[in-house]
C-alpha cells in the first residue's frame, strides 16, 4: 500500500528541526505529533521510523545524499523513508528520484570506509578504535545501530516472572526471560503496554535489562536505609524498593521536579510505600547533609553522555562533543564526592553510568579512590557472585550492546571501611 505524498513533507519538516540538535529527538517528535493531530498512527509510525533510521545512519545517508539532484534535506528524508518502508511504498516521487533511490539502496554498505560504516562522529569512533581496535569498535557501532528490544521488569511484590510470562502469552504477546536479570522479560514485538492489566496494576515496569542489573548489584536488603541519588523518573528506585520488600526507607533524590513528578504515578501503581521522593538543589544540599553517615547503600546513576543508550537515542552521538564530556566529568566527580558523605561505615556506594567511555567510568572511580582512603573497591566478580548473577566481570560491571544485548552500562561498587 502506497503512503500519501504528504508523508514526505511531514518527515522532512520534523527532520529539519531534529537535525538542529537543540534537544532530544523523542521530545521534538512528540511535540510535532501533538501539533499535527491529523496524522494517523500508521503515518506517525512511519515518520518516527524514518527519523530514527536516519539518525542511526546519518553518516552514510549524508554521503549518499551528496549524489542526486534537488535539495539535500529532501534526499535525506527519502533515504530515511526508503529504509523504513521501501521505495515502492512512497507516493509523490519523480521518476528521477525513484531511479536514484533504487540505485543508492543497492550500494553494498560493507564496502564503505570504516568511519562511514560506524555511523559515528569522527571523534567518538577514533576514541573507540584507539581503545579497542577497529574490528571491536565496528562491532560495537553495529550493535548500537540496531533498535533496542523492549525489556520489562516484574514487580516482585505483585507477581512472579512465570505468572507474567503466562499472562503475556494469553494477550498474546511473544516474550522470553532475559538471560541475566532474574526479574526481566524481553518482548519480541513492541505492543501497546499501557492498556494491559499487568501494566495498570503495577505488576510490570519498562526497564532495560542492564538497568535492572544495576539495581540488583546495589544489594539493597529489607529494613535498610537506601538512597537513589540521581533518581530521575525512578526506574531503578522502583526496583530497589521491591528488592527491599517494601520495608526500610528509600530516598529518591533528584534536582528535577519534572522528573520526580514522573515517578509519582509509577510509584502509585507499584504498591511501594517505602519510597520518599526528595527534590534537592545540588549534591551539597542541606537535605543530603542531614543524612550524612547514616545510609547503608547509595546508588549514584550519574548524569552522563548517554552513549550507552544509542540503540534507543541515536541522536545522542550527534549531540555530544568532546567539550561537553569535559563538563560532564567535572559534574560526575562532584556528585560522587557529594553522595559518598551519605554512606555509613561498612556501607556501600555504587557509581554507575549509561556510558561506554572510560573517562566517565573508570577514570572517575580512580580519581575518587585516589582522594579517599576510607573507601575500597569491591571487585564486581564478588558482587555478582553474592547476587547469583551469571556474568563474567573483573573489577567493574561493563555491559555492552554488542556482547550482552543490553544498553551500555558501567558500575563500580565502593565500600566504606568500618
Amino acid at each position: 500500500m502506497r503512503l500519501p505524498p504528504a508523508i514526505i513533507n511531514n518527515t522532512e519538516e520534523v527532520l529539519r528541526e531534529i537535525l538542529r540538535f537543540t534537544g532530544p529527538a523523542d521530545g521534538t517528535l512528540s511535540r510535532y505529533f501533538r501539533d499535527h493531530p491529523k496524522l494517523g498512527s500508521r503515518e506517525r509510525g512511519v515518520v518516527a521510523e524514518a527519523v530514527y533510521g536516519l539518525l542511526r545512519n546519518k553518516a552514510v545517508y549524508t554521503s549518499f545524499a551528496e549524489s542526486g539532484n534537488g535539495p539535500t534535506m529532501r534526499r535525506m528524508t527519502l533515504l530515511g523513508l526508503a529504509d523504513a518502508v521501501g521505495v515502492e511504498a512512497l507516493g509523490g516521487l519523480t521518476e528521477e528520484e525513484t531511479e536514484w533511490l533504487n540505485h543508492v539502496m543497492q550500494i553494498d554498505r560493507t564496502l564503505l570506509p570504516s568511519l562511514l560504516r560506524s555511523n559515528m562522529p569522527e571523534w567518538l569512533f577514533e576514541k573507540l578504535v584507539a581503545r579497542d581496535g577497529e574490528a571491536t569498535a565496528l562491532e560495537l557501532a553495529h550493535a548500537v545501530n540496531q533498535p533496542a528490544p523492549l525489556d520489562l521488569r516484574v514487580n516482585a511484590i505483585k507477581a512472579t516472572r512465570e505468572d507474567v510470562i503466562t499472562a503475556l502469552a494469553e494477550a498474546p504477546i511473544l516474550c522470553e526471560p532475559t538471560p541475566y536479570a532474574p526479574l526481566g522479560i524481553r518482548i519480541i514485538k513492541k505492543p501497546a503496554l499501557q492498556n494491559l492489566p499487568l501494566f495498570k496494576n503495577g505488576s510490570i515496569e519498562v526497564q532495560d535489562e542492564g538497568s535492572q542489573l544495576l539495581s540488583q548489584i546495589v544489594g539493597a536488603k529489607r529494613g535498610e536505609m537506601v538512597v537513589d541519588f540521581c533518581a530521575g523518573a525512578g526506574g531503578k528506585t522502583l526496583s530497589l524498593g521491591a528488592a527491599m520488600r517494601n520495608t526500610g526507607r528509600l530516598y529518591a533524590f533528584d534536582i528535577s521536579e519534572k522528573r520526580l513528578a514522573k515517578l509519582k504515578p509509577r510509584l502509585a501503581r507499584s504498591g511501594l510505600s517505602n519510597v520518599h521522593p526528595v527534590q534537592i538543589a545540588h549534591e551539597n544540599d542541606a537535605k543530603v547533609k542531614r543524612l550524612a553517615g547514616k545510609i547503608d547503600r547509595v546508588l549514584v546513576d550519574a548524569p552522563c553522555s548517554g552513549l550507552g543508550t544509542l540503540r534507543r537515542n541515536p541522536d545522542v552521538k550527534w549531540r555530544q562533543t568532546p567539550q561537553s564530556l569535559v563538563e560532564l566529568n567535572e559534574k560526575q566527580a562532584s556528585i560522587l564526592a557529594g553522595a559518598a558523605r551519605l554512606v555509613k561505615a561498612g556501607g556501600r556506594l555504587v557509581y554507575a553510568t549509561c556510558s561506554i567511555l572510560d573517562e566517565e567510568n573508570e577514570a572517575i572511580v580512580a580519581g575518587f579512590l585516589a582522594s579517599r582512603d576510607d573507601f575500597v573497591l569491591i571487585p564486581m566478580s564478588e558482587v555478582l557472585a553474592e547476587q547469583k548473577i551469571d556474568l563474567k566481570m573483573d573489577d567493574y560491571l561493563k555491559l555492552s550492546p554488542a556482547l550482552h544485548h543490553t544498553d551500555g552500562f558501567f558500575a563500580a561498587v565502593l565500600e566504606r571501611k568500618k
